[in-house]
């Protein structure tokens, strides 16, 4: 019997020179593929673990989806179950992804890691592997954004009794040691964790951030659909009021767990979840953290309160039938003596929630900015043949999400199709000529 793929197709051979490589078997190489083969491009996918592996191996147990599942549209490969005003557990987003992979057969490579990503001698990209060195003439790197989880220095500093994890290797509250848990950032995943544990009776320390928060539903709808009909997940990243700086974001705190509801972190600390502003370190055994809890309790109130206002606007002027509903109240706030240190050694364990940094160490194409960020329009980059997919904001804020990579993919793939194989090889040894002395490139 031949090998099989994760999603039970035959494997097919490995090639040794190919037009186009794209790095990366997530639901955004899988889209680029799906729009390659619409055009009859011939590629290869690597992926270094197997297709849907970050789904099914670096989310907890109780993950779901904090935007709707009608939103969920990978080309060709819409939301088809039963439930699109619901949210897809963490094995739903796998079926989905794997089904997708199923549906069209992609060239994926399981299991090959690329090591190295340099130009050739004669134009066109060499890209040395664990399986062996492929030949391109073009490259498109879809390995999204979030790489290296970050852990802070200081976490050296914790008495070696406490543990501590990072979110991507967190599965559920009994994994823990016994003893109360310190969960550090309120982005999504650290705010999901933290009610995880909450929910499951856990004595929780919550540093908190200033990611915003935003309402699950407001005046009869989910607040994603009346986004979504305001156009905000079309908007480009030029028209941001942040500009570019957008992609540098944390993503709003919400969840889909249950149905979807809010994540009310005052409502958690009513209820007796202990919350403090910014860690900022450890000294001598004593945690300290930042003097901005209200601060940041506030901001993120204010964005959520916005949106309403967004939201009210749209109504009144498109003279739509929709409920009243009160605006947010808070239900606590802290008090003026509110802590700002904490014994480490009355914690058992630490959630470190604090993101990830991209890493494009392996890349060695000039195309990066000085904090390591691949410089694009689009995917494209200024390197003729290397374009990159699957970012924040690569051009919409839908754009590292199921509902628009296929918008991204599909412009993309128009530009790699457009390139011809004589045109692609043409004039690359003289725009990426000094590119295999330039130094590798990690954000952070």
């Amino acid at each position: 019997m031949s090998e099989q793929t994760s999603w039970g197709t035959p494997r097919r051979p490995f090639p040794s020179s190919v037009p186009v490589a794209v790095v990366g078997g997530g639901q955004a190489g899988l889209s680029m593929s799906w729009c390659l083969t619409r055009r009859g491009v011939e590629h290869v996918v690597l992926e270094r673990a197997t297709v849907g592996h970050e789904w099914a191996d670096a989310r907890w147990d109780t993950f779901c989806l904090v935007t709707p599942n009608w939103q969920c549209q990978l080309p060709g490969w819409p939301y088809r179950g039963d439930d699109p005003d619901g949210f897809m557990l963490r094995q739903e987003i796998v079926d989905y992804v794997r089904g997708y992979a199923a549906s069209f057969d992609p060239p994926v490579q399981e299991g090959v890691s690329v090591e190295e990503l340099t130009p050739a001698p004669g134009g066109g990209y060499l890209l040395h592997t664990s399986a062996g060195t492929i030949t391109a003439e073009q490259v498109v790197v879809a390995t999204g954004g979030y790489h290296r989880p970050v852990v802070p220095a200081f976490a050296g500093s914790l008495p070696a009794a406490v543990h501590q994890l990072h979110s991507q290797d967190y599965r559920n509250p009994a994994q823990l040691p016994p003893g109360d848990v310190l969960v550090v950032g309120t982005g999504q995943s650290g705010a999901q964790i933290a009610e995880d544990l909450h929910l499951a009776g856990r004595t929780v320390h919550l540093a908190v951030g200033p990611a915003p928060r935003i309402a699950r539903t407001y005046r009869g709808r989910d607040v994603v659909a009346w986004l979504h009909d305001l156009g905000h997940y079309d908007m480009p990243v030029e028209e941001h009021r942040d500009g570019e700086a957008a992609r540098l974001g944390t993503n709003h705190y919400v969840t889909g767990r249950d149905g979807g509801r809010d994540i009310d972190l005052r409502a958690f600390a009513r209820d007796g979840m202990r919350l403090y502003g910014r860690l900022n370190g450890v000294e001598g055994g004593t945690l300290r953290f930042a003097d901005d809890l209200t601060a940041n309790l506030d901001a993120a109130d204010r964005v959520s309160e916005s949106a309403k206002d967004l939201i009210d606007r749209h109504i009144a002027a498109a003279g739509i039938d929709a409920p009243v509903e009160p605006r947010y109240t808070p239900v606590w706030t802290p008090g003026p003596d509110h802590p700002t240190t904490l014994d480490a050694a009355a914690v058992g364990s630490v959630v470190w929630c604090i993101g990830f940094r991209a890493d494009y160490s392996w890349v060695r194409v000039p195309v990066f900015d000085g904090r390591g960020y691949p410089t694009h329009h689009r995917g494209v980059t200024s390197v003729p043949g290397f374009h990159v997919l699957g970012l924040p904001w690569l051009h919409t804020w839908g754009s590292g999400r199921f509902s628009g990579i296929a918008r991204d993919a599909e412009f993309l793939a128009e530009h790699v199709a457009g390139r011809s194989s004589a045109g692609a090889a043409s004039g690359l040894r003289r725009d990426l000529a000094l590119a295999a002395a330039a130094p590798a490139a990690t954000v952070g």
